[in-house]
This record gives C-alpha cells, structure tokens and sequence, in this order.
C-alpha cells in the first residue's frame, strides 16, 4: 500500500517547492534514463542543451531519471557521463562528482520530495487516489480495442466519494495517484515549431502520476524536478511534444508554478528515412567510439542533420569545433523537419578531422601515438615500421582515402607496419631466386632516391625501368611487391611506395637486396621457370 508520510529533508529544493520561482540565468537539463547506453539520439538532445546554454552563459544539468527500476541496467549511469565527456559535453551540475545546490540529482533519491508534492495536488483537489486492478484495466484495453475506439482510462475513481476512499484506504488496498486533465485549449509556444495545439483529454484518460511501487512516472517526476532545480528551458524529441501539454496543465493549475520555455527537437532518421531505433547496433556512442571516430566528427555529424546554424555553414563538409559551434548557435534556425543522417558525411567531417589533427605539431604526435598502440596490439609479434615520420606519412596519405585511424591496421594494410620477412614463405624464396639481376634492383634503388613520389610518377618510372632494363613487366612487379610487403596482394606497387613514403620504401628494398645477395651467387640469378 502507498504511504505518503514521509517528510522532505531540507534542501534548497523544498525551500523552492510552493511557489512560482524565476531565473535569470539560462538553466537547462539533460535527463537520460539508464535503462540503456547513450545513443545518436540521445547525444543530439544533450548536446543542443548545452549548446544553447553555453550560448547563453548558462548552465547545463544532467539528471538521471531511474524510476523504472525494472528496466534498470547497472552500469549505464557511468557509461553514460563517460560518452558524453568523450563528446566533449561539460556536466555544470548532476550526480555523484559533480554535484550541486539542487541535488539529489538522481530521481530515485528524490522519492520524499514527489510523495510531498503529490500530497499537494491530493488535497488541492487536481488529484485523486485510483483503486483499480490491472485486471479492470486490461478489461478496459480489450473493449477499446473490440470496439476500435482509442485505449484509454475511464477515470471511473476520480468520481469516488471520501467515504468510499476511505473505505478503501482502511481496507488496504493497493491504489496509485492519478492527475485529473482538463481541458487545455491554449496553444504550446513551441520555441522550434511555434505554436502547436494539443489538447489531450480529448485522447487521454487522466494519467497516472504516482505508481503503487511508490515511484513517480516520468510526467509527474519531470515537472517537479524541472522546476525545484529552476530549470528555464527544456529541448527534448518531437516525441514528447503532447505530453507537454499535461505538464502545463500541472505546472499552471494544478502547482501555479511558472513553466520552462519548451522546445522539440524533430525526428532525427536514418539516410532512408526510416526512424532511428536503440535497437541498432549502430548508432551507440560506443560503436563510433569503438570505430575510431573523433567526438568532433560525431557532433559535426549530429548537426548536420538538424541544423541550428547558418545553412551555408554545411552547404559542404565544413568542420567546426565545439567552441565554433557554442558561438554559431541559434535555437530559431534548427529543423522542424525530420532531421535525415548521411553516414557519407560522417566519413568525411572523420577524415577532415583527421587532417585538422596534423596541422598541429601536438595533436600530430597524439595521432602518432594513437597508431602506434593500435598497431601494436594488432600485430603483438611483428617486426613493425612504426617511425613516427613513417606514421605521419601514412596518415597524410589515409586522411584523403580511409575512414578511421582503425582502417590502418585492416590486413590489407598490414604492409605499412610488418616489415618483409624474407624467406619466411615460398612465395619469397621464388622471388629471391628469380632472374632478376643485383645491380637492376640497385639501380632502381638508386633512381627511387631522386624520384618524385607521386603515384602517377612512379607508374611511369617503373613502366621506363621495365622496357630499358629488359625486364619483364610483372616479374619486376612480383619482385617489388614482395620486397615492400611480403604479400601476394595489396595496392598496386606504386600506390604502396607512395603510401609507404620514399624512406621506407628504400630501406625495405635495400635490405631485400642486401638477403639477395646473400641467399644467391653475385651476377645472374638463378630461373625457377
């Protein structure tokens, strides 16, 4: 049985709890509920809070809201903060480290504060106690749905009478608090979509505020945190926009609190359309992160799709920081439209980000670094290249071709870091015992030294070298490839030395000239044809 007795501790909340209260400094909420790990859509929502509050010169909340204990998953609370400083998105005040003159910041540590105000709303008369079984609601559900009217409460209990209210009090029956709707003919002033009409008693039956386990729901929980912790502006997905409409009427009927400004984000949907779900792999935080794309390149990719900014800022993939966007920021320019994601752009703003990175001697070496463990822990047991002027070549070369730092070490690459481990496979003895001369490979050698590396230009230098010297075309192919890369397969000979750089790729054929020589007799070499 629900008890309301328990008495609110005193915090600056309580001190705030009956009457209208106004800031003057923008404050606003990111209230995520750890029943699941952060996602494109949630990150879209937390980061246009605090993109607007920053504007501002305000303040960004987070509130984690863990009143479905059912669905609670241990550990997504951490995950959650952990991806959003990865973003980039400072927390001003909220749970644990953070703290705060609002506090709790976790909803299930504010159960007193909801019991206190639901006995409000019970006394003042804009509630009431429903009595109802799961059974009769299920009864009800059915026959809405037989007769293909809407599936909604009756309100059978708000018509109860004291006497048998307490009747059913002293028999102890189990009962949850209900909000009495009313009629709500005044338009949202909706700050993205403008006005918007809703009026949901129309639709609704009056919704549960307090649940038998002695939880709020999210409705009731959210307005009274929204305005003991001064919230004054709530953006949130286009989802919520008619549950608005009920927080209104409980704001300025039933509490007489002065309301937040609102604003909804739209939809944001993938390339196809088709809305997002949390059920795709791919749209956690955690997979960009695990993929190896940058926060900048992430949150470019999240505003690309629903503005905010100027159109001409993303006319092209234009990358801006963090600080950039705070500046730029416009809550009147955001879409009302369905906001439609393009992964091609997020491949892109991760490559951009990636050549921004080597401009700066410091972040440079950080990319360096980043490479160096990568490859490390991909090939433990390899003989591995990883110079740092080497690596600064290679993602020079990769910043206008591949996705992400990870791409480097795919086994197609592995050329770049694996030194050639001659005679370690059949392939590299037919090659070392094949009729190509010493002092061919030191002359190509030689002339690799003044060579513009490009890879158009050593196309056309290896094609000479072939017709001057004599050499069959593919012979001299096999024997370069194997040299730089030990592999069958691969880019292009050419394309490898450009990619290798011109250090790199004359030391490796130095030193496959260097066990040719020492695996055959000097002068011709010996034909497995």
């Amino acid at each position: 049985m629900l008890k309301l007795s328990f008495k609110v501790p005193q915090t600056i909340c309580q001190h705030f709890m009956h009457r209208r209260f106004y800031s003057k400094e923008v404050r606003v909420r990111f209230a995520p509920s750890p029943t699941g790990y952060l996602h494109l859509g949630g990150l879209r929502t937390a980061l246009y809070n605090y993109l607007y509050a920053r504007n501002q010169k305000g303040k960004f909340l987070l509130r984690i809201e863990d009143t479905d204990q059912a669905r609670f998953i241990a550990g997504a609370t951490e995950s959650i903060i952990e991806d959003l400083q990865w973003a980039g998105i400072a927390i001003d005040e909220g749970p644990g480290q953070f703290g705060g003159l609002y506090g709790p910041y976790k909803q299930s540590e504010r159960t007193q504060i909801y019991m206190e105000n639901v006995q409000t709303l019970l006394k003042n008369g804009s509630a009431y106690r429903c009595f109802c079984t799961e059974k009769r609601l299920e009864l009800l559900r059915k026959d809405a749905v037989r007769t293909r009217q809407i599936p909604k409460y009756d309100n059978k209990c708000r018509y109860l009478d004291k006497e048998k209210t307490h009747e059913l009090l002293d028999k102890g029956i189990p009962y949850c608090v209900r909000f009495k709707l009313t009629d709500y003919e005044e338009a949202l002033h909706d700050l993205i979509y403008g006005d918007v009409h809703h009026n949901v008693s129309n639709s609704e039956g009056d919704p549960i505020i307090m649940k038998t386990d002695q939880f709020p729901t999210y409705h009731f929980a959210n307005v009274v945190d929204d305005h003991l912790m001064a919230i004054t502006h709530v953006f949130r997905g286009v989802e919520w926009q008619i549950s608005t409409v009920k927080h209104l009427l409980m704001y300025n009927r039933a509490f007489g609190w002065e309301p937040p400004n609102f604003g909804h984000l739209p939809l944001l949907v993938n390339a196809d359309g088709t809305k997002l779900s949390k059920r795709q792999d791919d749209i956690g935080i955690r997979h960009f992160r695990d993929r190896g794309y940058f926060p900048t390149a992430v949150l470019n990719y999240v505003i690309s799709a629903g503005g905010g900014f100027p159109h001409q800022e993303f006319a092209k993939p234009t990358l801006h920081n963090l600080e950039e966007l705070v500046e730029t920021f416009d809550i009147v320019s955001v879409n009302s439209h369905p906001s439609r994601l393009n992964p091609d752009l997020l491949n892109e703003f991760n490559r951009l980000e990636i050549r921004e990175l080597l401009q700066n001697d410091r972040t440079a070496d950080i990319l360096i670094k980043q490479i160096q463990k990568l490859v490390r822990e991909t090939y433990p047991e390899g003989d591995l290249d990883l110079n740092s002027s080497h690596i600064k070549n290679v993602l020079q070369w990769s910043s206008q071709r591949l996705t992400s730092l990870q791409d480097l070490t795919s086994p197609q690459l592995s050329f770049l870091w694996i030194k050639p481990s001659v005679f370690h496979s059949k392939e590299l003895k037919e090659v070392h015992n094949s009729e190509l001369l010493l002092d061919q490979l030191m002359e190509l050698h030689n002339m690799l030294k003044s060579a513009d590396f490009t890879k158009e230009n050593l196309k056309k230098l290896l094609k000479n070298f072939a017709k001057q010297k004599n050499v069959k075309f593919p012979l001299l192919m096999k024997v370069l490839r194997t040299s730089l890369s030990g592999l069958n397969d691969g880019p292009g000979v050419a394309e490898m030395m450009n990619i290798l750089g011109k250090q790199v790729t004359l030391q490796r054929l130095e030193d496959s000239v260097k066990e040719k020589s020492t695996y055959n007799e000097p002068g011709q070499l010996k034909d497995t044809a």
